[in-house]
């Protein structure tokens, strides 16, 4: 770690340059640095499209679940369209 401390401006250089950088303390690797634009690669739309399911029931009202959120005042709360 000290050593990052040291030299973090040429570790950061390598790391843009695309070397794989791992901070290690006490021999036990903790973070890798990578630069920013291999962090953000697009995600294409649907791409779990016809995987994933949601149970029959999963929008009914559940009046516990509204009363957590809405107290007393369950009955007046926001109705979901179908």
């Amino acid at each position: 770690m000290h050593e990052a401390k040291t030299h973090l401006s040429r570790l950061v250089e390598e790391a843009v340059a695309g070397e794989v950088i791992v901070l290690a303390k006490s021999g036990k690797p903790l973070v890798k640095l990578v630069p920013v634009g291999a962090l953000s690669s697009p995600r294409p739309l649907g791409w779990l499209a016809g995987q994933v399911q949601e149970a029959p029931d999963c929008w009914d009202e559940d009046k516990e679940v509204a009363a957590w959120f809405y107290g007393d005042n369950a009955e007046a709360a926001p109705k979901v369209a179908e």
